[in-house]
């Protein structure tokens, strides 16, 4: 790391009753989301959208003197425009990458790197921030050269210079320090783009080594764009999240916190999250561009540098949220929408392409308890894919299984993140809306044993129920969706009243409990002996979550296509999609014990087809609760 450094005049001196309200604003996790608008289901959605977000920014610049604006990370990639971009356009200094544009528009003082941004490989990343008018830092990312050493692949740490008020009026030079993170993994879940290419290092290792380095370049505070959540004050090396025990180091002053799409600190009307006690202002400003991060900084001097005498940390939502109503709370920026006009004219074109029709509605609103036609079509897809390119080699004489997550299953994304897809033709955006992410298609050869292990790490998305429990909570808030993999192939029952053997993370906590019972292949019970093909997507593949199996030497094809080129080749092969089959499982009967999960409102439409599911209604949060007895 090499500091920014700056010659200054000898100071003045300044009276240590001289204070200066320097104002930090985040965005996180905006993921290419420009406008206020759903393109996969094509409706206004007013929560989202740095179009959006550029007026409550103007009015929080225009509360203070002394202003800052960063961006933590993922703000490429994640979204139907990301991919149309990537997928289509060259990207020049006249035209460059929207988001690149709009963040340029909006004079952002710096941003860091998420994970998502690898996501379509590193020449386009590389083009894209060619185009960036704003500093870019990485602190934890290294590039390799053909000697395998490493080098900076951004900076490793920025230092800004701004003159700024104190109460009096009187301008005085502050330096602001500036480190970026994302997780470790990163390297680990974009290998087939970063394989031999970049090296990830432990967060917190980074961080110790560049603060000192910082402060004696001239930093008067640091701030720490940390793409990581919160995790716990005292994490194990190489932790994916970290941010609150990154604010607990000597040396940093803020932390703006990231990359699990989460809101802090937490709304005072019920959340998830608690507050924790890490001692410095933090903030995660939401996803999608739901919310703008705002942490306030009262700074003294003491006579050799300004330090943080004050703080205050709080999140500002762009839309207020009625039950299934979202209202704007500011208008759309003009200025920032029109950049990305071009783009969304053409991807819009581009999405009412036919593709072919389906007899049957498309829906993930009950994928976590077994019924899912999105993910009996994504599995049929790709088994076909995989058999014709298996065909005449030595794995096509293996059974073969396909494992489907549902990306679009409410959770932390709210309570339209569902796919709901009428019966009727099937068009180009309908297929972006069934596979959100450009992951391509891989085949791995395991063992019946690992199989078996690879459902008790997807069935930990249950809590433990006891049985004659009433209305007990189902599902683990805390387990992302897109870990709860169905394996298409095998039959099996879910045991809810043994404990999780792994916790959402994949650490496995209860090594002698089995959950997964009455496991069956072709009717048989299954072997653990016995050789499978397994075809899963390229995260999961790479170790992504930590999954039994998912290792380079079981790996034997992959399909580089992306799955959403799979899907739609398959559809518009078939033309007519067939029918789902019943759900390759279901849960151990539990007499008299009933449990409760929350979905889409337009859920309710689809429930009759679920036996012993019943709506409780409504929730404020805009889900609605269903109870389901056991």
């Amino acid at each position: 790391m090499r500091p920014q450094t700056v010659e200054l005049d000898p100071p003045a001196q300044i009276p240590n009753t001289a204070r200066i309200t320097l104002r930090l604003l985040a965005t996180s996790d905006v993921h290419a989301h420009i406008l206020p608008w759903d393109d996969l289901a094509n409706v206004a959605a007013p929560g989202r959208g740095l179009a959006q977000l550029a007026n409550l920014i103007a009015k929080a610049r225009a509360e203070t003197a002394a202003c800052l604006l960063f961006d933590n990370g993922d703000f490429l990639n994640g979204s139907p425009l990301g991919d149309h971009v990537a997928e289509t356009r060259k990207l020049t200094a006249r035209a460059p990458h929207p988001m690149i544009a709009a963040m340029n528009a909006l004079n952002y003082d710096a941003a860091t790197l998420g994970n998502h941004e690898f996501s379509n490989g590193l020449p386009l990343l590389k083009r894209a921030l060619s185009h960036a008018r704003f500093p870019l830092v990485s602190s934890n990312l290294s590039s390799l050269d053909r000697k395998n050493r490493r080098r900076a692949f951004l900076p490793r740490a920025l230092l800004l210079r701004r003159m700024m008020p104190d109460h009096n009026g009187t301008l005085h030079p502050v330096m602001i320090g500036v480190l970026g993170f994302l997780p470790p993994q990163t390297a680990q879940w974009e290998q087939r783009n970063l394989a031999g290419k970049v090296v990830t290092e432990d967060i917190l290792t980074c961080a110790r080594a560049l603060l000192p380095r910082l402060r004696r370049a001239g930093a008067d505070i640091v701030v720490a764009l940390s793409h990581s959540g919160l995790g716990t004050l005292a994490p194990t090396a190489g932790a994916e999240n970290v941010s609150c025990a990154l604010a607990r180091l000597d040396g940093i002053d803020a932390v703006i916190a990231g990359h699990t799409h989460q809101v802090y600190p937490p709304p005072q009307d019920g959340a998830d999250l608690p507050r924790i006690a890490c001692g410095k202002p933090l903030v995660m400003p939401g996803f999608f561009g739901s919310h703008l991060g705002v942490i306030d900084l009262t700074l003294r001097h003491d006579g050799a540098r300004w330090q943080v005498a004050e703080s205050v940390a709080s999140v500002r939502p762009v839309a207020l949220r009625q039950g299934a109503e979202i209202t704007a709370l500011v208008p759309t920026c003009d200025k920032i929408a029109v950049l990305a006009h071009c783009d969304t004219a053409a991807m819009d074109a581009q999405a009412e392409t036919a593709i072919g029709h389906t007899a049957h509605p498309l829906h993930s609103y009950f994928a976590l308890i077994g019924h899912s036609p999105v993910q009996d079509l994504l599995a049929r897809a790709q088994a076909a894919n995989m058999r014709s390119h298996l065909a005449g080699t030595p794995a096509s004489d293996l059974p073969l299984l396909v494992s489907v997550a549902p990306f679009k299953a409410g959770g932390r994304g709210g309570p339209e993140n569902f796919t709901d897809i009428p019966a009727g033709a099937l068009t180009a955006r309908n297929i972006h809306d069934l596979y959100i992410h450009p992951n391509s298609a891989v085949a791995l050869k395991m063992s019946g044993r690992e199989v078996a292990l690879w459902l008790e790490r997807a069935v930990s998305l249950f809590h433990q129920v006891t049985p004659g429990a009433q209305d007990a909570p189902l599902i683990d808030a805390d387990f992302p969706a897109y870990n709860f993999d169905m394996i298409h192939g095998l039959c099996y029952r879910v045991d809810l009243s043994q404990a999780a053997r792994f916790d959402c993370l994949g650490q496995e906590v209860a090594p002698d409990t089995c959950r997964v019972v009455d496991l069956t292949y072709q009717g048989l019970p299954l072997n653990e002996d016995q050789q499978f093909i397994v075809v899963t997507n390229s995260y999961r593949a790479s170790g992504g979550a930590g999954f039994a199996g998912t290792r380079c030497a079981n790996v034997v094809m992959e399909d580089s296509r992306p799955l959403r080129r799979i899907l739609q080749d398959y559809i518009a092969r078939m033309g007519a999609i067939p029918a789902p089959d019943p759900s390759d499982w279901r849960f151990v009967s539990m007499p008299g014990t009933s449990v409760v999960f929350d979905s889409g409102a337009d859920a309710v439409a689809h429930a009759a087809a679920v036996p012993g599911l019943v709506p409780l209604g409504l929730r404020p949060s805009g889900f609605m609760r269903f109870r389901l007895r056991l």
